[in-house]
């Protein structure tokens, strides 16, 4: 039976490069909200961008139903920050009997900082299609962040 991987971390933290490793793995059709709202948008979204990340979150809910009774595996490419989005996503899936897993990319601040750094320079380069993460939205992520608790997690990826 086919089933849901939710990938939960801060920003920055490897979720995508995660998500692309399991996609091969598991068969699986990957849900990025990052991917869909650049695709749409670019960084052009303003003070629109959270309304456009919940509408994307939405849909992508329901699109995985479909691919889940389709028979294939999803994996859920955004951060899944706060309690109650978890709490929300673990309910959206039993609500409608699919198996769904929380897999955690624990790391460490140091580690964190650098990814950060290092996504922005490839950024500047054009060599990736991802949001600019200056200080400011770092230091709003790092705040709304709640790290999951362990009955939460099926799975930690350090």
């Amino acid at each position: 039976m086919a089933k849901v991987i939710m990938t939960c971390g801060k920003i920055c933290s490897g979720k995508s490069t995660y998500a692309a490793k399991l996609c091969s793995e598991l068969n699986a059709v990957i849900l990025s909200v990052d991917e869909l709202t650049l695709a749409l948008f670019r960084n052009e979204t303003g003070e629109m961008h959270d309304v456009y990340v919940e509408r994307a979150e939405k849909y992508f809910f329901e699109k995985s139903v479909q691919i889940v009774r389709a028979g294939m595996n999803v994996i859920l490419d955004w951060g899944l920050w706060t309690k109650a989005e978890r709490k929300y996503a673990k309910e959206f899936y039993d609500s409608q009997n699919i198996e769904c897993e929380l897999h955690y990319l624990r790391i460490s601040d140091e580690l964190w900082k650098k990814r950060i750094s290092e996504r922005n320079s490839l950024v500047k380069a054009g060599k990736v299609s991802a949001y600019y993460v200056d200080e400011g939205l770092a230091m709003k992520f790092a705040s709304i962040f709640e790290e999951p608790e362990d009955h939460e997690i099926n799975k930690i990826i350090s």
